[in-house]
């Protein structure tokens, strides 16, 4: 009992610092943007205090010069270095702590109701997307189901299923890499919660995941969809 606490605190500090992460990136982009105003606003101070006070010439039929437009904040370059940085997913993330091992496996974000997992595994969310993950090496499945999550959320998904496989061909006939998704799936901040698939959509080897509604920026229980 011990042991499990110890790895559930880890666990919420593991939780703790990636969000504390994405905070520092998204605090380091306003900070850009504010210092660049300021820049403006001094550089406009200094060319004032400079030439003094100034008067219009009369309009002589002179052509205006084309303005230049000043080149934005790249948000979406921070952004997407910023998700680069969360796709460091650990392989070494104790995530047993964090899963529910009823009669089938199953996760949820803390403070998320066990309900959303029932109506999860009862199929109230349609699955809009899917990845098969099979024949992939553990890096190129790493990378492929980041960018799935991501891609997906960015596209306004809310149920994807991802298919792991079942692990027959893998020597001992273990699904070596259905642990590893387990582990990636749960450090994704998109993710909500995932169950196992009902037969009909893959069973042990593939999950049903419920990602976070895309307008919001913090982890929030989700309604599901009425039937």
């Amino acid at each position: 009992m011990q042991r499990m606490k110890v790895h559930a605190f880890a666990d919420l500090k593991t939780l703790q610092r990636v969000m504390t992460e994405r905070a520092a990136v998204q605090a380091a982009a306003l900070e850009a943007a504010r210092a660049a105003r300021l820049k403006r606003e001094r550089e406009q101070r200094l060319f004032e205090l400079a030439v003094g006070p100034v008067q219009p010439i009369a309009h002589s039929g002179r052509i205006a010069p084309r303005t230049v437009a000043v080149q934005p904040l790249p948000v979406q370059r921070l952004r997407d270095e910023a998700s680069v940085m969360r796709e460091a997913l650990s392989d070494e993330f104790d995530v047993e702590t964090l899963l529910h091992t009823d009669d089938l496996l199953s996760y949820r974000l803390p403070g998320l109701g066990a309900d959303v997992v029932r109506k999860l595994r009862e199929g109230r969310w349609s699955i809009q997307r899917q990845i098969d993950l099979h024949g992939l090496r553990t890096d190129e499945a790493r990378e492929a189901l980041g960018l799935f999550v991501r891609e997906s959320h960015q596209l306004g998904l809310r149920c994807v299923r991802v298919v792991h496989g079942k692990g027959l061909g893998s020597p001992g006939r273990t699904p070596v890499l259905k642990g590893r998704v387990l582990r990636w799936l749960v450090q994704k901040s998109e993710v909500m919660a995932f169950v196992q698939a009902r037969p009909a959509e893959g069973g042990a080897g593939a999950l049903v995941v419920l990602l976070q509604p895309v307008q919001q920026h913090h982890r929030l229980p989700a309604r599901a969809a009425s039937t």
